[in-house]
């Protein structure tokens, strides 16, 4: 039975969490479930270490994340194995993942060490002549970390590193489907020497989050998942500080001045299904600029077709499961909706089991599912317009907004992309599924509200409180 951490210490609950694989069901290990009791301590744990965690040195909190990050690094195989184990990702994709993480507590370092405040002169007027404000920013108090499945490390570590890095107490709630990485992070934040109550990781079902949610003593809610999720989450507590991250249907265009469709093709390609679909900012729709279509399609459907899909244990397998059975049908249904609407189907579209073949789709109406709503899943809708700002205008037309990605090499394309479309970033050149650990992430509109990223999640977990000193010769 592998423990669970309360305030730090390991301990077991009374109902056991069986963790299955998602390819074959086959049992990767086992679990409890906290008890209210359990859930209760760690909360009162939390709420009493808020001053002993706000206080500590710089260098306590960078010598920690350091720490963190070599763990990791030094055990990586073994969580990239794990990874694989209870998100069904294939290996390559979960190395990548375990790559992030180590990065990303390595920021968080380096951002502790210099989280240090601004000077601003007030003298700019003379009747505060001799004064200057020193504005710090401190934690607003606990965080609660709710993480979802597909990023079962890294999610995570978005959520903990940034609250190390400010001296702000966490505790961690990871998704019911993968419990068991955010427990070995565990297991290695336990070994070092770390205030009690700064954090804990609490397998509960998603039932039982609302009372976390919703406990005056965690005033920081830091939710990634589901945009209805997120939503009950924001009207049940408007008092506190919400961060959602809620996904999106992210969209890439291939525009007119871009000559190399074999790149774009592949890149595409790949980002419409790594992680079976399963990312926030996987490609779900491409738009096609008319004099590319005719050479552009074969190419993509080449890339697709190429993907060698199956047992992500295996080390030549490039597409995996989706994370349950009910999910896979969900997408199945949402294709056949799609082809029900006029869409046609150019490559994939078939279901085994919890794995859906790389699909293509053309022809399919916006108001279709998998156009406008997010399919996590290795689904991808070719679209034809007829210009680049056709394309940008269809970019926009969601309900999401997280990122896109815009194939050109024209500055000022790239710049009126960047000024034009209503997201949370541009990736000019390439996918939207870039990300690097520590730029802002997140999205507006139905993709959340708020930054993901080190330094802006710090930003996040914490408020300004301004000094000013008098009488001080400037």
């Amino acid at each position: 039975m592998i423990p669970f951490y309360v305030a730090g210490r390991p301990t077991v609950g009374l109902e056991t969490l069986t963790v299955r694989h998602p390819f074959d069901t086959s049992v990767v290990g086992e679990t409890s479930l906290a008890t209210e009791e359990q859930v209760e301590e760690a909360v009162a744990a939390a709420f009493a270490a808020t001053a002993p965690t706000a206080a500590l040195s710089a260098a306590a909190r960078a010598t920690a994340l350091d720490e963190i990050s070599t763990r990791i690094k030094r055990r990586g195989e073994e969580f990239a194995q794990l990874i694989t184990a209870e998100n069904g990702k294939p290996l390559k994709w979960a190395r990548a993942e375990v790559a992030r993480a180590v990065s990303t507590f390595r920021w968080a370092a380096e951002e502790a060490r210099r989280f240090s405040g601004d000077l601003q002169r007030l003298d700019t007027d003379p009747s505060a002549a001799g004064r200057i404000a020193l504005i710090r920013r401190v934690p607003r108090g606990p965080v609660l970390g709710i993480a979802p499945f597909n990023f079962p490390l890294n999610l995570v570590a978005h959520k903990v590193a940034p609250a190390l890095a400010v001296g702000a107490p966490i505790i961690v709630k990871p998704a019911p489907a993968t419990p068991l990485t955010a427990l070995l992070l565990g297991e290695i934040m336990a070994g070092l020497d770390l205030p009690y109550g700064m954090f804990s990781v609490l397998p509960i079902p998603n039932d039982r989050a609302a009372a976390l949610v919703a406990d005056p003593r965690l005033p920081v809610v830091s939710f990634t998942g589901s945009g209805p999720v997120g939503a009950q989450i924001r009207a049940a507590v408007p008092q506190k500080h919400v961060t959602l991250e809620l996904g999106g249907n992210a969209a890439a265009l291939i525009c007119q001045d871009w000559d190399d469709l074999d790149f774009a093709a592949q890149r595409v390609a790949t980002f419409a299904n790594y992680q079976a679909g399963q990312s926030c900012i996987a490609v779900q729709r491409v738009f096609v600029h008319r004099d590319h279509v005719l050479s552009f399609t074969p190419k993509l459907i080449a890339a697709v077709e190429a993907l060698r899909t199956g047992d992500p244990r295996n080390e030549a397998t490039d597409v995996g499961p989706v994370i349950n059975e009910d999910a896979a049908r969900r997408i199945e249904d949402w294709i056949a909706e799609a082809v029900t609407k006029g869409g046609r189907i150019l490559t994939g579209g078939t279901r085994t089991g919890t794995s859906i073949t790389p699909t293509v789709l053309t022809g399919v109406p916006a108001d279709a599912k998998v156009c406008a709503d997010e399919v996590f899943g290795p689904v991808l809708v070719l679209t034809v317009v007829e210009d680049d700002k056709a394309g940008l205008t269809a970019i926009d037309d969601s309900a999401f907004g997280l990122q896109a990605g815009v194939f050109t090499r024209r500055l000022d394309l790239a710049f009126q992309a960047h000024r034009r479309l209503n997201v949370g970033g541009v990736i000019i050149g390439d996918v939207p599924s870039f990300r690097a650990d520590q730029m802002p992430y997140g999205g507006v509109k139905g993709s959340g509200s708020g930054r993901e990223g080190v330094a802006s999640a710090m930003d996040d977990y914490t408020e300004p409180r301004v000094m000013v000193l008098t009488g001080i010769a400037l």
